[in-house]
C-alpha cells in the first residue's frame, strides 16, 4: 500500500573528518650519515646489554642515544624536528618560540623479531629512521585505528565505509627502506611485525616533544 512517505529519499555529502598525518619520506644522500649511525650503534651495543621495552626478540638501547651517537645522531634528531615543526600548529603561541625536546634510541631486530603494539604518551610525534632494512619479508611497522576499538568489542567485524567506499582497515601497515624516515602522532598505538628476513634490521626511533 502506497504511503505519503515513499519520495522521501536521503540527500547528503560524505564528509572525511579528523585527519590523521603520516609522514613516510627519504633522507637524500644519506649514506654517510646511516654508516655513521650503524657504526655508533653496533660500538654501543657491543657495550650495553640493552633493555626490555615493546621489543621482543631484539636489542632496544636506553633512550640516551644522543649521548652517544655522535654528530650523526645530533644531525637526525635535527631533521626530525624540523619535519615536526612542518606538521605542528600551536594556538596562540608563535613557533619560533617552541622549544623541542628528543629522546631517541635504536633497535636491532634478528629474524623472528618484533616490536610490541604500544604508544608513548605525554609526546606530541614519534618518528623512526632505518638504518637498515635488513632483506626478506616482514618488519613492517604497522598503525592503529585508534577509533576501532570500541565497536570491535560489539561486533568484531564491523568496519566504517570510507569516502571512497571502501570499508576502512583497522590497520595500516608501512614497509620501510633503508633511508627512510616516517613521522606520526605519538598517541596512535603502534607496533612492530615479526621481521622474517635475513640478517639485523636496524632502526632509530624518537620521541619528540615540545614546550
Amino acid at each position: 500500500m502506497a504511503s505519503e512517505f515513499d519520495s522521501i529519499r536521503v540527500r547528503a555529502e560524505q564528509v572525511g573528518l579528523f585527519e590523521t598525518i603520516v609522514l613516510h619520506g627519504r633522507l637524500s644522500d644519506a649514506a654517510p650519515l646511516t654508516a655513521a649511525l650503524e657504526a655508533s650503534i653496533r660500538a654501543h651495543q657491543a657495550q650495553q646489554p640493552g633493555i626490555e621495552r615493546s621489543n621482543i626478540g631484539g636489542w632496544h638501547s636506553k633512550t640516551d642515544m644522543l649521548e652517544w651517537g655522535g654528530p650523526a645522531a645530533a644531525k637526525l634528531a635535527e631533521m626530525a624536528v624540523r619535519t615536526a615543526k612542518r606538521l605542528s600548529h600551536f594556538e596562540g603561541r608563535e613557533a619560533a618560540t617552541v622549544e623541542w625536546d628528543v629522546r631517541m634510541w635504536a633497535n636491532v631486530s634478528p629474524p623472528g623479531a618484533l616490536n610490541m603494539s604500544h604508544s608513548h604518551p605525554g609526546v606530541l610525534w614519534a618518528a623512526v629512521y632505518y638504518v637498515a632494512a635488513g632483506e626478506g619479508a616482514g618488519g613492517e611497522l604497522y598503525l592503529e585505528d585508534p577509533r576501532f576499538p570500541l565497536p570491535q568489542m560489539t561486533l568484531p567485524g564491523f568496519r566504517v565505509l570510507g569516502v571512497d567506499g571502501q570499508p576502512q582497515p583497522v590497520e595500516h601497515r608501512i614497509a620501510s627502506k633503508t633511508g627512510d624516515l616516517i613521522l606520526f602522532p605519538a598517541w596512535i598505538r603502534h607496533g612492530v611485525r615479526p621481521y622474517l628476513g635475513s640478517g639485523e634490521r636496524i632502526s632509530i626511533a624518537m620521541n619528540l616533544s615540545a614546550r
